[in-house]
This record gives structure tokens, sequence and C-alpha cells, in this order.
């Protein structure tokens, strides 16, 4: 079996709000899989059905071949769940937490001990097991949490919003370590606002609005189908962007402009050959350029296109949680 997690049809209300409305998902096994979407889109709600915590009212949902409604018990132990939130006790050492959530999940006393030493060493935290959890950073205690999840290592794991309030370099710390852990044939199911961290790790991502996918692909097939590659170009008089669009060559497709930065934006489909064009169009006309650079478009961007939120409703810092 190649597919890790399959999501046939599945329906999930909460009164009259349809959280999940005929989802349909697929996971490859030892793959990271971004699951992206706006705040309500179903995403948590998603993760919460395929790790047995919630009923679907219909449908049928598949986690290591197990289903996740007649066969529960199995899919909790081949899985392993890091929450938005820490379920660490800040008064204990790393090892002792790492301890006892071996033996909640019923390993014996001394496999417990093996085991969190070997997540520790795993994760680098071996030098800080017995400093309380209280005076850790907070890349440390998400990469602790992360070991947590990791106790009965389980084939998936699902990672909801792991870097939430994370700064650069704890987030650089937990991808790390989850590109670690797919390299030792893990599957990942990922949930994020932030689309730099679906961007960095997802093989695939699928883009999920008002409980349906509404599109799956690679980060590179997914920014394709936004336009493809654009040219930015600033110009050093603000008052020429008119002429400047004027003279450009009609293949280049709809251009944008932003008058108070004094730029235009075209979407081309040959990189080279068209900012060869625009460059040369330009000096032809004596129109001096500040700035021109080749670029694809930003999952910010995509995410924008497929959705239509507004830019202030972009998932692009966690500024407001997911409802459902």
């Amino acid at each position: 079996m190649t597919d890790a997690i399959v999501v046939d049809g599945v329906r999930k209300r909460y009164g009259e709000k349809a959280a999940l409305d005929d989802l349909h998902l697929t996971v490859g096994r030892g793959t990271v899989h971004g699951l992206l979407g706006p705040n309500g889109a179903g995403k948590t709600t998603t993760v919460r059905v395929l790790t047995t915590l919630l009923r679907p009212d219909a449908g049928r949902a598949t986690v290591a071949g197990y289903d996740v409604v007649r066969q529960a018990d199995q899919v909790r132990r081949c899985i392993g769940l890091l929450g938005q939130h820490a379920a660490l006790d800040e008064e204990l050492g790393g090892l002792q937490n790492l301890e006892m959530f071996g033996r909640l999940y019923h390993l014996g006393a001394r496999r417990a001990r093996t085991r969190a030493e070997e997540l520790l060493e795993r994760f680098g935290l071996a030098d800080t097991g017995t400093k309380a959890v209280r005076h850790y950073s907070g890349g440390m205690r998400r990469r602790l949490d992360l070991a947590a999840s990791l106790i009965t290592e389980p084939q998936v794991l699902f990672l909801d919003e792991p870097t939430t309030g994370l700064d650069p370099r704890g987030r650089a710390e937990v991808w790390a370590s989850v590109r670690s852990l797919v390299g030792g044939g893990t599957t990942v199911l990922l949930t994020t606002q932030y689309l730099e961290e679906a961007d960095q790790l997802a093989d695939r991502i699928s883009v999920v609005d008002q409980g349906r996918v509404i599109a799956d692909g690679t980060a590179d097939e997914l920014k394709a189908r936004t336009g493809g590659d654009r040219i930015d170009v600033v110009l050093h008089d603000a008052g020429q962007l008119g002429a400047a669009v004027a003279l450009l060559p009609i293949d280049t497709g709809e251009v944008s402009v932003d008058a108070d930065r004094g730029l235009f934006s075209v979407p081309v489909a040959d990189r080279m050959s068209a900012l060869t064009q625009v460059v040369r169009v330009l000096e032809d006309a004596g129109i001096e350029a500040e700035d021109i650079a080749l670029r694809r478009p930003t999952l910010n961007e995509v995410f924008l296109h497929l959705t239509g939120c507004s830019q202030g409703a972009a998932i692009d810092g966690a500024r407001s949680r997911e409802a459902v």
C-alpha cells in the first residue's frame, strides 16, 4: 500500500455549520503533506477525524490502512499527534516528561527510560534532559513536544500548526527535526498558518476551503496555476509607468501596476526571453528602472488566488485561530 492516509467523501457538521463537506484527500507514505486553508476551513477538524478524536457524519477515512471509525484502536497505536498547544509538565525535566508519556502508552519502565533517552539524543536535548521544562526556550519546548509525540515510533505523525509562536530560529529547529523524521520513513500531515513552512517542508499541498479540497499538487504546480513566473520592475520615475506598460510586448499577459511604488508586474511564460525583451524595450525608450526582479508566485499569492481571501485574511502569521 502506497498511501498512508485516504479520505473519501468525509462530512462533519456542527449544527448548521458544515465543517467538512465531501472531503477527499490522499497522503503518500513517507512524505510530508501540507494542509492549508483560511480560518474555519476545516483543517483541524480533518486532523481530529483522522486521529479518532471525532467521528465523521459520513464518508470513510483510513490511516495506515485502518478505518478511523471501525478500527480506531489500531489507528491510535500507529499515529502520533503534535497539537497546537504543548502538553508538557513544566515542573518536570525533559527526560521525566518523556518517561511519563512512555508509561502512559503502557511502555514498561525500562523501555520508557530507554526510549526517552533515545529521543532526547535525537532532538539535541540530551544535555538538558534534567532541566525543568520551564527553563527551556520556545524551540526546545516544541522539539520536546515533538519527541513526546514519537514515543511509540508512529508510522503517521500529525502536526497541527507545530511552530506557531516560535521565532525563526525555533522554527528552523523544528523544520530540521521534521525532515529527519521523514528521512526515516515517517509520514507527516502538516497543518500550518505559515505558508513558508509548507513551501519548505511539504512534498504535496492540499488547499482546503469550506470543508473541501479545492486544489492539490506540489508547491511548484500550485504556483504555476496562479500564473507562473513574473517580472517585477520598479521605475526611477513613477510618472513613466503608463508609457512603460504601453511599450511592453503584447504576449506578456495582464500587467498589474502599483503607482505608489512605481512598480509594474508582468506574468511571463518564457522567463529569460521575456526578461530580455522587457529590459530592451525600456532601454530603447530611455525609461530608467531602479530594480528588475524575476520571481515565481509565492504560496501566499496562491492561497489568495484560490480562496479569494483578502490580503488581511491571508494565513501569514497565525493572528487568529481556526474555529473548526
